[in-house]
């Protein structure tokens, strides 16, 4: 489980296709705390420590996980969102993150307002209805609050403090991105579907 609350800001620094894709990502972490076969969070999706060095971590990449995340978009030097697995005790700054990524969304518009910037994504129509105005989503990672819903489309607003952190600085229109929903949502409607 994580929180949302990006902690680094890593770089994939090799691709190799094996079966499933695996890749090599530099961190600032102290690797030396890290075990093999722990999770991180990158980019806002769950994979699995396989190999360590002094300044980086291996994780493979399923064929499943790269159809329904963005992934499959990455290059040498692209920048990634990082979270360590939350710990018993850990503060629970953003909400409750699983890192299973339920889909991709698109970047459709982005206006400043003031020093934030205001982002429009449009989201797959079937994860639509997840979505609540003052609602939380996970998008590359990042627990982000929504600030309005109209159909499949609903827009955030990231502060000077969320793009510098995180890799939301350099974003722009037409991007895909990681979106996760609320994990409350998915069983609200999902009880609602039973009842």
């Amino acid at each position: 489980m994580f929180t949302g609350i990006i902690t680094d800001i890593g770089t994939v620094t090799e691709l190799e296709q094996r079966g499933d894709l695996r890749a090599r990502i530099r961190t600032g972490y102290d690797t030396a705390t890290i075990d093999i076969g722990a999770s991180i969070a990158s980019d806002g999706v769950c994979l699995t420590v396989i190999d360590l060095g002094a300044d980086w971590y291996d994780v493979e990449i399923s064929a499943e996980t790269l159809s329904k995340t963005s992934l499959g978009g990455w290059r040498s030097g692209h920048r990634v969102n990082l979270e360590r697995a939350l710990k018993v005790g850990d503060e629970l700054g953003g909400h409750i993150v699983s890192g299973h990524v339920d889909g991709v969304a698109e970047v459709i518009a982005m206006t400043d307002e003031g020093d934030s910037t205001r982002i429009t994504f449009r989201a797959p129509h079937a994860l639509a209805r997840f979505i609540a105005p003052k609602g939380s989503v996970a998008l590359n990672g990042t627990s982000l609050t929504v600030n309005e819903v109209e159909g499949d489309t609903f827009g955030i607003n990231v502060i000077p403090h969320t793009q510098t952190a995180t890799t939301w600085g350099a974003v722009k229109v037409g991007d895909q991105v990681n979106l996760e929903v609320d994990t409350l949502a998915r069983y609200v409607a999902r009880l609602n579907e039973v009842s």
